[in-house]
């Protein structure tokens, strides 16, 4: 069973920055595309983020110039770092792994992606 673990969610301030990680002790993240999604209690999950396998990566429109993705193959790692973070990004962040090639369609939508983490929760709140 293919696994991923989510991590660094916690409870933050507005303003503040967050990294998030995902990582998996079952196959190199360096070899797939992964995502990262956000759902909220009562709302479809949203796609936040994407990165190939070369690294290239797309963000939702509602995110841009605030989240950043990246690859740290060394650690076997994606992360997302969340800059000046507010209330509406609250909600469970979940990375997935899927086998297209990040664009944009794929970074929004959860039909590309197969294997999914249990999320870790981010609560942004003063």
């Amino acid at each position: 069973q293919v696994q991923l673990v989510e991590s660094g969610g916690g409870l933050v301030q507005p303003g503040e920055s967050l990294t998030l990680s995902c990582t998996s002790s079952e196959f190199m993240l360096d070899r797939y595309l992964i995502g990262w999604f956000r759902q909220v209690p009562g709302k479809e999950r949203e796609g936040i983020s994407c990165i190939s396998t070369s690294g290239g990566a797309h963000y939702a429109d509602s995110v841009k110039g605030r989240f950043s993705i990246s690859r740290d193959s060394d650690k076997n790692t994606v992360t997302l770092r969340i800059d000046t973070l507010r209330a509406e990004d609250t909600g469970t962040y979940y990375c997935a792994r899927g086998s297209s090639v990040c664009s944009a369609v794929v970074a929004a939508r959860s039909y590309f992606y197969h294997h999914w983490g249990q999320g870790t929760q981010v609560t942004v709140s003063s």
